[in-house]
Parts: structure tokens; sequence; C-alpha cells
């Protein structure tokens, strides 16, 4: 019976007008998803991006060339519709929902102090399970997205943290900082792990004591997103913290992920490893907001289209010898 669902899969791509296995990863694609949905004869036809802002208290410490009052002015432009995310959603058919997890009231500055308590840490959470189960009943496919001035500090600490790496193999330039800047934002991360005391500690611990309010609200997204057998396309970097995070505390969240791409951000590459994702795309891009994410969704979607809509062999009087 555990192998039933697979055959009916690849008879279904082998009836098709094609040789085998000619449609490459488009072919893994389609099976991935309806695995996820346990059937061979899945429905995709409405695509939902949940967009995450907070604040990050560590912006305190120079490491990001812009102020965290960016976040809300992006915020207003998602909801105005002028992102590049906003862009590529028309393009493609995916609505956006905004989720403001923490603008104005961010996390506090880890370099000192806990990010945030446990108890705003466990609402985070909840909240997002919450989101979860909305999305599951709106969509049947969907992204995470992300914007937070500082996130991808916390993103490299909760890698740093989990992996036992150092702050300077896993932090990048995020929106732009120089050699020098980098380098700071490692110490930063490395001094902060310290001071919380996390080497060998519980990824909730971890996420509590450096992330942010958005991957935390992210993570139980993803968790729920778990359970319910829903896929769920990851963005970037910071997307993909709150995946190590939650794949750490159930397990069982790998199992409907997507990876859009691999970021330009340094640490992308050893969080991909981390998870044991393989991405769909390499374009250089680390602009966040799941403008990968919905790139991702369209590849998806259309290995869908073609593992259901193509002839077979038999409706379009096709010889297979002839393939």
């Amino acid at each position: 019976m555990k192998q039933e669902l697979p055959n009916q899969i690849e008879a279904q791509w082998n009836s098709r007008t094609k040789p085998q296995g000619s449609l490459g990863r488009l072919e893994d694609l389609a099976r991935d998803y309806c695995m996820i949905r346990g059937t061979a004869h899945p429905k995709l036809e409405t695509l939902g991006l949940y967009l995450y802002a907070a604040d990050h208290g560590v912006t305190d410490e120079g490491i990001s060339l812009y102020p965290k009052t960016v976040t809300r002015q992006m915020v207003a432009n998602f909801e105005a519709g002028g992102a590049a995310v906003n862009v590529l959603a028309r393009k493609h058919g995916v609505a956006v929902q905004v989720i403001d997890a923490g603008v104005g009231v961010g996390t506090r500055n880890f370099a000192k102090v806990a990010a945030m308590t446990v108890d705003e840490c466990r609402d985070r959470i909840e909240a997002g399970r919450s989101d979860a189960r909305d999305a599951a009943n709106r969509y049947d496919l969907v992204g995470v997205g992300e914007m937070g001035i500082g996130n991808t500090t916390s993103a490299a600490a909760i890698l740093a943290a989990i992996s036992g790496r150092s702050g300077a193999e896993v932090a990048g330039r995020g929106t732009g900082l120089d050699d020098r800047g980098v380098h700071h934002k490692g110490q930063v991360i490395d001094a902060a792990i310290a001071l919380h005391g996390l080497s060998g500690a519980s990824a909730l611990r971890i996420l509590e004591a450096v992330g942010g309010f958005e991957i935390a609200r992210m993570t139980g997204f993803l968790m729920e997103a778990g359970k319910l057998r829903l896929p769920v396309m990851l963005d970037g970097f910071i997307t993909g913290a709150a995946a190590l995070v939650a794949t750490k505390i159930e397990a069982a969240t790998r199992e409907v992920l997507f990876f859009s791409h691999r970021s330009a951000e340094r640490g992308h590459g050893l969080m991909l490893d981390a998870l044991d994702g393989d991405p769909l795309l390499e374009l250089g891009m680390r602009l966040g907001e799941g403008s990968g994410a919905i790139l991702g969704m369209h590849l998806v979607a259309c290995a869908i289209n073609l593992y259901l809509d193509m002839a077979s062999f038999e409706s379009a009087a096709v010889s297979r010898s002839e393939l």
C-alpha cells in the first residue's frame, strides 16, 4: 500500500506523450506535490503567499545599513502593491497576505538580552499555526516570505547556534554591508551565542534568544502546515531559519517543504545543507519578501499542469515507439 501512490504517479507520467523522464525536475516536483497531498490526481488552483514583517532590536548594534523604520515603510509598500513581490504575485496569480508579526514593537536587542520571552515566542508560534490553518482553507499551495531590517543577523545567529558554526561562517551582506560590516555582524553573532549559552541548546531556546517575531510566527506556520499536509514553498535565508527551527521541533515539517532558490546570502548554502534542501533556482537573489517563493510556486504549478493536462499516448493516438 505504501508504494501504491508512487506507482500511480509514475504510471501517470509514463502515459504522457513524451520520453520517460524528459521533463526532469518538473516531474519530481509534480511527484512531490502529489505525495504531500496524498493523491495521484491533486488540485492546484489557488496560490497564496504569507509575508511576515517585524522589527529587530539587534539593529541597535549597527548590523544593517538601514534603520528599522524601513520595515514599516516597506509594509506600506506591500499593502499598496508597489514592491517586487507584488509585481511577481500579480503576474503569477498569487494572493499576498501581509502579516504584521511585530512592526513597531519588535524584539529586544539580543546582543544584550534575550530577543523575546518564552511567552512572546509561544504566542507567535501559535499565531503562525492559526495562519496555516487559514491558509489550508484558502490555498492549494502557499509560499512564505518576510521583511524585517536586521533579520539576516537573526537568521544567521539561529543557523550558527544550531549548526555550531562561527559568526564569520554564516554572516552575509544583508542589505549591502561592506567587508567591515560583515565582520562586525559575525562578531555580534558570536558574542550573543556566548552570552545566552546557546551551544547545544534546544532550537526553541535558540529561537527565543536570538530569533525574530516574524521568524517565530513562520516557525509555527511551517509546523502546522506539516500537520495539515499543506505544501509550502520557502523563499530564502530567513524563511530557511524558520524551517530549521521548525524541523528541529517537529521533524515531519520537512516533508511539506519546497526550496525555491539559493540566495546570495553567505549562510544560505549551509542552511540548505542542514535542511537537505535542493533549491529550484540560483539567480543571485537576496531580496527576500517572498520573491523567490513566487517563482518557485510558478514552477510547481507548471509541473502539475503538465502532469494533469498533457495528452496520453492513447488519447493523442501517438505510438510510444515513436518517442
